[in-house]
């Protein structure tokens, strides 16, 4: 395939890589499947996984470990309810809690009548919750969340520091965010992304918050990329996404990039000589700044009356120079 103008190049630190989830299957979506009515039903309130919905997370567990990617996940991020953090201990957890070591489990045994054994905190990623991934807010009981000292209670090995109200406040039931506002919160939430300093990211939401979120990209891809990003999530889904700062919102410096270096030579000051003259304000010449590799912002900055056209045409001196005494 020959590159055109479709194609785009950004350098890696300015990416983060996302492993989008949506949770497993919850008892609300059984009966909200056949009659959407039912999502008004207290009965569905913060609802939890179905028996299908757990064995969608041994699927998804067996996947991600099978492939790799359990071992690159650097946090995981999951709504603060009940199915999304099922599913994120489910996915992304440690094996059955061995009762014999004192660390915390990530949940207890039979949470929201799974009838499942306790998982384990150990040899996994940091699980964090936060509200801004949370499902549509409002109107709907199961989407509701617990209060956070009952949830700390059930998942004690989550961290559920960034969450500042116990009760949950956000969610109302007279008033239903908008799409619109749904997906501003989304683009919120991609923001505060990138003031982590992790770059591969596990994500565990919901439908609603994922399609409307992800309605907001993809315009300036072909019309087949821009379906792949849109589309509805199914249960227990992962799709794994790159995001790019093009803005400079994130400052995560590389770890992979290298300043290359000119060896020193008989001739050529050495870096040590050329940073102690710059530190100390003294005249450096091009010639200095090129033939030592440090060509860069810094030594511009500190060189500042001399123009990079001066610089090489220093350069183009000092070499015929060099060619002249070596004839």
């Amino acid at each position: 395939m020959e590159l055109d103008s479709n194609s785009s190049l950004y350098p890696l630190h300015r990416s983060k890589t996302l492993h989008l989830v949506r949770h497993a299957q919850g008892i609300h979506n059984v009966i909200g499947d056949k009659d959407y009515k039912a999502y008004l039903s207290p009965e569905y309130f913060d609802a939890e996984l179905t028996r299908l919905g757990w064995q969608q997370v041994e699927n998804l567990r067996k996947h991600v470990h099978q492939c790799g990617l359990a071992k690159k996940i650097d946090v995981v991020i999951t709504s603060p309810l009940l199915r999304t953090m099922q599913t994120a201990v489910g996915v992304f957890g440690g094996e059955d809690y061995p009762e014999t070591v004192d660390a915390l489990p990530l949940m207890l045994a039979n949470v929201g009548n799974s009838g499942r054994s306790a998982i384990s905190s150990l040899n996994c990623p940091p699980i964090l919750a936060v509200e801004l991934c949370r499902e549509h807010l409002g109107v709907h009981p199961c989407d509701r969340r617990r209060s956070i000292s009952e949830y700390q209670c059930l998942f004690p090995s989550i961290d559920f520091s960034l969450i500042e109200s116990d009760e949950d406040v956000l969610w109302k039931p007279n008033v239903r965010e908008t799409k619109e506002e749904l997906a501003s919160r989304g683009k919120k939430f991609l923001n505060w992304l990138w003031t982590r300093k992790e770059k591969e990211i596990a994500i565990v939401t919901h439908s609603g918050f994922l399609f409307h979120t992800l309605a907001t990209f993809g315009s300036d891809c072909h019309p087949f990329v821009k379906k792949e990003i849109n589309k509805h999530f199914a249960n227990c889904e992962l799709r794994s996404m790159v995001i790019v700062d093009k803005s400079m919102l994130g400052s995560d410096s590389s770890i992979t990039n290298y300043p290359g270096r000119i060896p020193s030579g008989a001739d050529v000051p050495s870096d040590a000589v050329v940073n102690e003259e710059l530190a100390n304000d003294k005249p450096v010449s091009g010639w200095q700044v090129f033939k030592s590799g440090l060509l860069d912002v810094t030594a511009l900055a500190a060189i500042g009356s001399i123009s990079c056209f001066l610089i090489f045409n220093s350069y183009m001196e000092k070499g015929k120079e060099e060619i002249t005494r070596n004839s």
